[in-house]
């Protein structure tokens, strides 16, 4: 690796696999597929193709409320897709998303295909009538949140989660650079929460469910060992809303699916029916 305190960016980038750190393989400088493979379907409708990232768990745990509510059309197939082994980049999953990024989401009912987290929310909000307002300033308030943290989110994951997690050194002034901002979205929630029980208002909506697996598990110490460094404690309000929403029984299945790291009672590898949660260990 380069010196990067003396570093010169060349003329013409070239792109080097190598460099980059943990995560470095599973992303290229290009689209399409890499190799041929089908994906698999499940019996349900909603076909989901995910892993249990905070991305990923704003699906499945919207999926678990829907089903909490009496959607029974909501019954979904989730299915794992391994980044680190490169399963986003066969043909199957560049049908659905040509992005190549999980979430992505397939409706056979409808032949829709849903890429981007946030899409795929309000897709099964409007679906299902449920966890979006009807009232237009409502409404609106809410799609402002799910909007924000769609922008916002990349500063904590792909920013601040990087550099001070997963970057191969340690660097000072990206360090600084995403820790600022992220206390800044912090605040923003902060105050919000300080005059509303939930986001954009006093209902329980997709903008709860989308902030909640970055800001809630990054306000309860459960992202990039970072608690302390950014003292997430201070943030009071930001911290009542993620214990009250931590507590839903459906958000506690949802944060299961498609997980693959930590304790094995936390691991539901794939979903194909409610009563796979009851073979998870105790």
């Amino acid at each position: 690796m380069s010196d990067t305190h003396n570093y010169q960016p060349p003329k013409i980038w070239t792109w080097d696999e190598e460099n980059g750190g943990e995560w470095a393989k599973v992303n290229r400088p290009i689209a399409g597929a890499t190799h041929k493979a089908a994906l698999p379907r499940g019996r349900h409708p909603l076909q989901l193709y995910s892993l249990g990232t905070p991305n990923g768990q704003k699906v499945t745990i919207m999926f678990e409320e829907l089903l909490a509510k009496g959607e029974a059309g909501a019954e979904y197939d989730a299915h794992l897709i391994q980044i680190s082994e490169g399963d986003q980049f066969s043909s199957g999953f560049v049908d659905v998303n040509p992005n190549s990024k999980i979430p992505a989401l397939f409706d056979t009912e409808t032949g829709s295909r849903i890429f981007e987290s946030g899409a795929i929310l309000l897709y099964l909000a409007e679906k299902f009538g449920q966890f979006l307002p009807g009232g237009a300033a409502a409404r609106t308030e809410v799609l402002n949140w799910l909007f924000w943290l769609q922008g916002a989110a990349p500063y904590l994951g792909g920013g601040f989660g990087h550099f001070y997690a997963y970057a191969p050194e340690k660097f000072e002034y990206p360090i600084n650079r995403f820790t600022m901002e992220v206390k800044r979205q912090m605040d923003v929630l902060d105050r919000e929460l300080s005059e509303h029980r939930y986001l954009g208002g006093d209902e329980y909506t997709i903008a709860d469910i989308a902030t909640w697996p970055w800001y809630g598990n990054l306000v309860l110490g459960q992202a990039y060992e970072a608690g302390e460094f950014l003292d997430v404690g201070s943030y009071k309000n930001l911290r009542r809303w993620a214990e009250e929403i931590l507590a839903r029984p459906a958000v506690q299945r949802g944060r299961r699916v498609n997980r693959t790291w930590g304790e094995p009672s936390e691991q539901l590898r794939e979903r194909h029916e409610a009563s796979d949660f009851e073979h998870l260990p105790a």
